[in-house]
């Protein structure tokens, strides 16, 4: 395991926390070279001016806090502000939702929002009695309901990623169906050696990390970005 990854799991243990938070679990992607948006984190309103100017409109805020997993639950999250009042208005409103659900400690985070494509969804985890295995499919309806998915036991190679693409009822998709543009295949393989080739994240980091989630990745003619990532620790370190 790659020492940048020992020590931020070992941040989060050290502050009881089982998972990671959002923008901690962007910096362990990227660091492993799969793109995520431009982004800064917020402690309070007064820094929103120098956070917004550090980055390219639209944006896209969300709440960072231990007691809130699914933000869209909790109206914690905002996209398409096009400017600082609208942040300013968003925050506002995003308080306004968890002090009615008396939710505590907060922190924001803003980013760049992705350009729109195809939503892909990767995900790992760590069985009992295969170990690591990696999952793929496409977003929204195709994994909510026709549960549209491929896995493999890690470490995977090139080709079991192509062949996990190819397995997928809603596979079309990705090479310009029903007039869509082409998405890039091999920017989603990409991202699935990252995470499950041989070197990969959950690959090498089985005995720290349980649970990998990023959903969605979104998915254009050039590049794959992990719009939100959810990664969950292993109860204790194995050894």
């Amino acid at each position: 395991m790659a020492a940048d990854v020992k020590e931020i799991i070992r941040a989060a243990r050290g502050r009881g926390s089982n998972s990671l938070d959002e923008p901690v679990g962007k910096e362990l992607l990227a660091s492993f070279g799969i793109r995520v948006p431009a982004s800064r984190v917020v402690t309070s309103p007064e820094e929103l001016p120098s956070a917004v100017a550090a980055l390219k409109p639209p944006y896209v805020l969300k709440v960072v806090s231990d007691e809130v997993v699914h933000k869209s639950d909790f109206g914690a999250v905002k996209v398409g502000l096009k400017d600082l009042a609208a942040v300013e208005r968003a925050l506002t409103e995003i308080n306004a939702a968890l002090d009615a659900k008396r939710i505590g400690a907060r922190r924001w985070l803003i980013e760049e929002m992705a350009a729109p494509g195809i939503e892909v969804v990767v995900g790992g985890v760590v069985d009992p009695e295969f170990g690591p295995m990696i999952m793929t499919g496409l977003g929204g309806v195709f994994v909510e309901v026709m549960k549209d998915v491929a896995f493999r036991i890690c470490p995977i190679t090139r080709a079991d990623a192509a062949e996990m693409l190819s397995e997928l009822r809603g596979a079309a998709l990705l090479h310009g169906a029903r007039g869509r543009a082409p998405v890039s295949t091999d920017a989603v393989i990409d991202v699935l050696l990252k995470i499950g080739g041989e070197n990969g994240l959950l690959t090498n980091s089985a005995d720290e990390i349980a649970e990998i989630d990023i959903n969605p990745l979104l998915v254009t003619s050039d590049a794959a970005t992990a719009v939100d990532a959810r990664f969950i620790l292993q109860k204790t370190a194995k050894r």
